[in-house]
């Protein structure tokens, strides 16, 4: 799997699966992008390396310097719960609370999955 989660872009049709997928938008203080960016980072390549991680990435907003994405595709809540147990998930939660202005992120089970077409 490279960093950008080939199983996330290439599937079987119709593949059962018990996943999860999260998706999270997080709206921050535009005057502390730089240190939400090198948190994301950190955050992201640590993630990427978890037993469980099909899929971990921050993105941003084209059109706006205080949107960032996170998207996410676990193998099971187990992993997804020994994600947010890691030490590097407390370091990246303390490195960016100043920063959030707001967030919502939302967890998907997913039954089944394949191509979009």
């Amino acid at each position: 799997m490279t960093a950008y989660g080939d199983s996330f872009l290439v599937a079987s049709p119709d593949t059962i699966t018990d996943m999860l997928v999260i998706n999270g938008v997080i709206t921050i203080n535009p005057a502390r992008r730089s240190d939400v960016i090198a948190a994301a980072i950190v955050m992201q390549v640590a993630s990427q390396a978890e037993p469980g991680c099909h899929h971990y990435v921050f993105s941003s907003d084209l059109a706006r310097d205080d949107v960032f994405y996170v998207t996410e595709k676990w193998e099971d809540l187990a992993a997804l719960d020994v994600h947010f147990a890691t030490e590097t998930m407390a370091t990246f939660q303390k490195s960016i609370a100043g920063a959030v202005v707001g967030s919502k992120v939302t967890k998907y089970e997913i039954a089944s999955e394949g191509p979009v077409r």
